[in-house]
């Protein structure tokens, strides 16, 4: 994070206070080192610098209303991001929904902060609120954890189980592609499997399949991913899991239009063979795509520039198209940063990337699609990626979860077996 010395319009000001929080909360979600109290000191120091961004916005910009409330909340947000309950951030987040009570993330942080402090009917009334103003899939999910914790001392716990089962699947429906959801609806079936204390089997297999769908969702896995929501569907139709299969395979499709379609551009050709040279530890081995084998390719970096930015409707991971110095095009799937983090042009280098190839069909109505060559590789934190023009991107991978390459990726129709 960066404080802005110049002299910037109280909305760019906002924005950029906006933009902070969001990193901050990016980071919280993101960054578990082995120490506790690590993680608590580091979130400390981004929240020191988050309110620094927002002291710089004047205070004859945040007089009117709405401007005062904007501030509040996203004062109350940043002291909130501790794991600890702080009265100064509940303080700040009650003002905020005082002066605009259709500020929806307010009314999401003000709940988080006072379930904190053990006051879980209030937290309550905080998220139901906030729904009133429209459905949203993480006061949805927060909603239903909170549901469980108050089922442990009610009087009956099976309906209020069942609640959270009901908001957890309304969460799915609004984002089916949405991992954290997934586990969050196997969360609920697991405590009903526990709570109705009939044991039932089925409780116990759904959580499974949520999990499941959770898991093969971020790492990727697309055919268990495609099977996963199909299955869903069958089971219950509402929550429209074929719509994001059928999305899924449009992204592999356009993944596969990126490296064949555009190979041949003389231009790509030229870009990619301006790599710079990076100073590598002697530990590591300067590679190319066609080096690399299955599995964990220990002492091996491969550096690639970044040809285009796939954009797909998942807000996670981002897809990028590289090449490395021998023009061999593959993908590069991130997640935990912001979809500018990485641009065209730059260079990035991964470092000791863990293959596993895929081969496998899916039928998506009158066609069958075929995936050949899908190679992914997982890489492992702390820091795996940095670039030529990206220095600060050094501190940005400490929020990256898996990267994923694909080699030599085609796809050839085949008939449909009735």
């Amino acid at each position: 994070m960066s404080i802005s010395t110049g002299k910037v319009a109280g909305e760019d000001l906002f924005a950029e206070a906006t933009a902070a929080a969001d990193e901050l909360y990016s980071f919280r979600d993101n960054y578990f080192p082995l120490s506790p109290e690590e993680r608590v000191s580091k979130l400390q120091i981004q929240s020191d610098l988050a309110l620094q961004i927002l002291d710089t916005i004047p205070i004859e910009k945040r007089k009117l209303p709405l401007q005062r409330a904007t501030y509040e909340y996203l004062r109350g947000k940043v002291l909130d991001v501790v794991p600890v309950y702080k009265k100064e951030a509940e303080d700040h987040l009650s003002k905020a929904v005082k002066l605009n009570p259709s500020l929806v993330d307010a009314w999401l942080c003000l709940g988080n902060c006072i379930w904190k402090k053990g006051d879980l009917n209030a937290a309550k009334n905080c998220f139901t609120f906030a729904l009133s103003k429209g459905l949203n899939k993480n006061i949805l999910c927060q909603l239903s954890m909170l549901e469980r914790k108050l089922a442990q001392d009610a009087e009956n716990p099976e309906e209020v189980v069942d609640e959270s089962i009901k908001h957890a699947r309304e969460a799915i429906t609004l984002d089916v592609k949405d991992g954290y959801s997934w586990y969050n609806l196997g969360n609920a079936f697991l405590t009903s499997f526990f709570v109705t204390g009939a044991w039932d089997h089925n409780k116990l297999i759904q959580s499974l399949k949520a999990y499941q769908n959770a898991v093969n969702k971020y790492l990727e896995n697309y055919e268990r991913a495609l099977t996963g929501f199909e299955a869903a569907a069958l089971m219950d139709p509402g929550l429209n899991a074929m719509e994001d299969a059928r999305m899924m395979v449009l992204l592999l499709d356009k993944l596969d239009y990126l490296l064949r379609g555009q190979s041949k551009a003389k231009r790509l050709s030229s870009l990619s063979s301006s790599l710079a040279t990076v100073d590598l530890s002697p530990s590591y081995k300067r590679a190319t795509m066609d080096l690399l084998s299955e599995g964990l390719n220990k002492g091996y970096a491969i550096i690639g520039k970044v040809l285009f930015f796939a954009k797909n409707e998942s807000l996670a991971p981002l897809y990028y198209v590289l090449s490395d110095s021998n023009h061999t095009f593959y993908v590069i799937s991130v997640y935990g940063i912001r979809s500018d983090a990485i641009k065209e042009g730059d260079q990035v280098t991964l470092l000791e990337p863990f293959y596993r190839f895929v081969d496998f069909s899916w039928r998506e109505k009158n066609k069958q699609t075929h995936f050949v060559g899908l190679t992914m590789a997982q890489v492992k934190l702390p820091c795996l990626l940095y670039g030529d023009k990206m220095p600060y991107l050094f501190f940005l991978v400490g929020l990256v979860l898996l990267f994923t390459v694909h080699v030599e990726f085609k796809i050839s129709y085949l008939p449909t077996q009735l």
